[in-house]
């Protein structure tokens, strides 16, 4: 695939966008090549001698207009090609919501991102939820949804890596899912210009196994922050 080519597929439905881009990129760059070939081929080839006497053309002879008539034909199958290709993505992407393993909450504000996962009960919105900035942490091979807010402008979170982009508005929760399959560390990033720090609030997304991040979710959860913290409370007083 020529999008994976330049950036990894890290997520269930990254394939399915880029077999789209990639027939796009195909139905209309190849006759956009070839179209570009004839032009110049014609300029060069039947270019004016200074002896020649231009002729006048209206254009609106039968002859001329079935030149035309002809290129709306492959232009209207290419069309119908995309949109059944691009429908069926959107509905199984944006449409269709899979039952969730776990969720986490993604707020955006100038210039930053806060993450929410869920702690060792894997609810959200509980006491042992572990809260994150610019730094999301999710294991592989799980299927997320996600709850994405904004705090001031729009914003659009992005994940390239998961072909993933959502406008993120003020006022609304949109809810939205995610699988990851590759394991790694990628960028996340705010593809809406939200102010003059726009460029300025990238975030990572860690996809870890699911035993590194049961790992990581039970040496960050409040309560083992909290128990690790006792002894040093214990010393202090003393």
């Amino acid at each position: 695939m020529i999008l994976e080519s330049l950036l990894p597929a890290a997520s269930s439905y990254a394939r399915d966008i880029g077999f789209l881009f990639d027939l796009i990129t195909l139905l209309v760059g190849v006759p956009f090549l070839i179209a570009c070939y004839l032009f110049f081929a014609f300029i060069f080839r039947f270019a004016a001698k200074k002896v020649d006497k231009a002729m006048y053309i209206t254009g609106y002879e039968h002859e001329y207009m079935k030149w035309i008539h002809r290129a709306h034909v492959p232009i209207l199958v290419f069309d119908v090609i995309i949109v059944i290709f691009a429908v069926n993505v959107w509905y199984n992407v944006k449409q269709n919501l899979p039952e969730a393993e776990s969720t986490v909450r993604v707020i955006a504000q100038q210039w930053a991102w806060t993450f929410v996962h869920p702690g060792p009960d894997n609810t959200l919105d509980t006491a042992d939820d572990i809260t994150t900035v610019n730094e999301l942490h999710v294991a592989k091979d799980t299927l997320y949804h996600y709850k994405l807010e904004s705090k001031d402008v729009l914003h659009n979170f992005s994940v390239p890596v998961f072909r993933l982009k959502q406008d993120a508005i003020p006022g609304r929760v949109i809810t939205g899912w995610f699988e990851p399959t590759l394991a790694g560390e990628y960028d996340i990033q705010c593809a809406e210009i939200c102010g003059i720090g726009h460029g300025l609030m990238p975030a990572r997304i860690h996809i870890e196994t699911p035993s590194q991040h049961a790992a990581w979710v039970a040496e960050n959860s409040p309560f083992s922050l909290a128990k690790a913290s006792a002894p040093e409370l214990e010393v202090a007083e003393r």
